[in-house]
Order: structure tokens, then sequence, then C-alpha cells
């Protein structure tokens, strides 16, 4: 394997792809209510996520003593440093946004680790772990740095919070139809329980109210609407051309792209 292929592994996989994506949506939030670039802010949404998601993926290895390829196990080094990372810059934060960010972290931790004997995870509870993973991106995209900038609390936030709710869980649609032959049948997903078509006319349906959110604001932003209208062509796009025969790098690459894709977007239409 080539040095770039291995480096985009590491990308990829090491999560720090689906890190950025969480960076971009903070960045978004900032840009949306004229917030300042909060350096601690951004290193626990980065670091955070690219921590909590290899837990997720490796908690094994984080617990108990496996055997694992070098690259996994690199993969555990960095995520352990992202935690350091994470863990210091909470220090920097407000103390409202802490505690805020205590109440995301306690539902990670339910979802990965069964705290009691003879208990699930939040992830192996049907039906559960698509609402829980939005909920989370949607607060520590939106809440946190919000609270943090001691910004005003508006019906615009609450619109805000609602449009990454339902964006995440579109892109969480997509992973589950890719995923469909892998999953585990008792996860009863959504393409598991209705089927791959019926759930792409459900994410398709779930662009519609999310894109006129955006016409709800107090202050209607054209341009922003434009870039909005982009993304959604483009994440029906990924829904429409979504099947379990798909690699997974059409999921943990592009889809993962989207919100990076629309900061994009709007910096580039805002600056015209």
């Amino acid at each position: 394997m080539s040095v770039i292929k291995k480096l985009f592994w590491l990308y990829v996989y090491g999560s720090m792809h689906v890190g950025a994506s969480v960076l971009a949506l903070i960045l978004m939030t900032n840009h949306m209510f004229h917030i300042p670039f909060n350096w601690a802010v951004a290193v626990f949404g980065f670091c955070g996520t690219m921590f909590s998601y290899n837990f997720m993926k490796y908690d094994g290895l984080f617990r108990v003593k496996k055997t694992a390829g070098r690259r996994v196990k690199f993969v555990v080094f960095l995520s352990t440093l992202a935690l350091i990372a994470a863990g210091v810059s909470f220090l920097f934060l407000e103390r409202i946004t802490q505690i805020t960010a205590i109440v995301f972290l306690v539902l990670t931790a339910l979802y990965t680790v069964p705290f009691f004997p003879n208990t699930q995870n939040l992830r192996n509870w049907s039906g559960v772990k698509i609402y829980i993973v939005a909920f989370c991106w949607a607060g520590i995209t939106t809440v946190v740095p919000i609270l943090n900038a001691h910004a005003p609390i508006n019906s615009d936030i609450f619109l805000k919070f609602t449009q990454r709710f339902m964006l995440v869980i579109m892109l969480i649609l997509i992973f589950e139809i890719i995923d469909l032959k892998e999953d585990d049948p008792h996860l009863k997903t959504i393409p598991q329980q209705i089927g791959v078509r019926r759930t792409k006319i459900l994410n398709l349906i779930f662009l519609v109210p999310f894109f006129f959110l955006e016409f709800l604001k107090i202050h209607v932003d054209y341009r922003q609407i434009a870039a909005n209208l982009i993304m959604v062509i483009t994440t029906a796009l990924f829904t429409v051309y979504a099947t379990p025969q798909r690699p997974k790098y059409y999921t943990l690459f592009w889809v993962e792209s989207i919100p990076i894709f629309w900061l994009g977007l709007v910096l580039l239409i805002s600056s015209l």
C-alpha cells in the first residue's frame, strides 16, 4: 500500500474525516450567528468526535489487551492524543458549555459502554441509535458554540438545531442503506424494516422540510438558501444512488463530506 493510501486510510478510518465534518458545522454556526472563532470549541468538537467514534469502533482495544494490526494500534494511539487534546480544550470552555458538553459525553458513553451487568449499550437498542447520534451532532455543532459565546437564544437557534438533527438522520439513513448486508438484523435499522426503496423515499421527503425551515428564520438570508438548495440536491443524489453494493468509502468519505461541502458553499456564496 502506498504512503498516500495509508494516510488516506488513517484519515478516514481514524475518524479524522468525521471530526472535520463536525468542525465544519461548528464553523458554519459561527458564520451564521456572527460568533468569533474559539479554538477551545473547535478543538473540543474535532478531537472529541475523533475519539468518540474511534472508541465506538475499537472500544475493545481501549479496555482490554487484544491483538490488532499496526494501523489500528496507531489509530488507538492517535485517539488517545485526541482525548487528551479534547480534555485540555474542555478546561477552557465556559462553565455552562462544560455542563452541556458533559450531557453529550454521557449520551456518547451510554451509546458505547454497558454500565450495568447484563445490559446492552444504547447502540444495541433497536431504533435508538439514529436519534442519539443526531441529537449529539446537533448539540455539539449548534448549542455548544452558541452557549460558549453567550449569544442570545432565539428561534433561529432552535431552527438550526432542528436542521442539523434532520441532516444527520438523513446522512445516517444513507449509511444504513450501504451497511444493510452487514448490520445485525436485531438492530432494526430503517432499511431493515421498510426496505431500501422506501428508505430513499423517506430521506427525500425529509429534505423538503429541511430546506423550507430556512424560510422561518427571523432574518432570511437568500445566499444561505442558495447554498442549502445545492446541498439538498447533492444529498438527494447520494440518496438515490445509494445501494448495499456500494463500497464503504461511498459513505465513510463522500457522504461524510457533505457538511464540509456545505460549509464551502456557504462561504463561497457569501463572498460573492
